[in-house]
């Protein structure tokens, strides 16, 4: 299947010559996270490591002889790269990348540290606003914020803000979605 001709006056790209690229959002979102966040990944990542260590033991126990020489060589070293990446590298990493941002007329969040998100839900497309505290992020004195909207992407989350930040922000949202419904009528 050949590509369609160019519009008229158009020329059409070098052979070999990339498509553009779409432009990346108008700006970063103004806020980060909680600094909180980077202890609370922290921690999973030393959960996930002591994990990871106990079933590497048990791996090396019940392995018969002949794997294990091969994996008392490979397995360390393996365990140790993930731990520095999950314990030192990615909760800093992530608190880095992670943003958001409430305007008068949209929430943005920018996600992700290998894959980027950047993501806007205009005011008068919330639903709902949650505020959520798992276990790990009440011992950290944080909370979630999800807001529901009517589009196909579903539910856009502020993860891991101060608990007390997080309350402020639904309660604004949930206020200035209500604002928007009572003009819309």
């Amino acid at each position: 299947m050949s590509p369609s001709p160019p519009p008229p006056g158009q020329q059409p790209p070098p052979a070999g010559a990339r498509p553009p690229v779409p432009p990346g959002p108008a700006r970063t979102p103004a806020w980060s996270l909680s600094r909180e966040a980077v202890s609370l990944w922290t921690v999973q990542g030393v959960l996930g490591t002591v994990v990871l260590v106990a079933l590497a033991a048990v791996a090396l126990l019940v392995l018969p002889d002949g794997a294990v020489d091969v994996l008392r060589w490979v397995l360390p070293p393996l365990v140790l790269l993930e731990a520095v990446l999950s314990i030192g590298v990615q909760p800093r990493l992530r608190y880095r990348v992670h943003r958001w941002e409430v305007t008068d007329e949209a929430v943005y969040t920018l996600t992700g540290w290998l894959s980027r998100t950047w993501t806007l839900v205009p005011i008068s497309r919330i639903q709902t606003v949650d505020v959520t505290r798992g276990v790990v992020q009440q011992l950290f004195g944080l909370a979630s914020v999800a807001v529901l909207t009517a589009s196909s992407q579903g539910t856009v989350r502020i993860p891991h803000l101060e608990a007390a930040v997080a309350a402020r922000v639904a309660d604004d949202l949930a206020r200035r979605a209500e604002l928007v419904r009572d003009e819309a009528t």
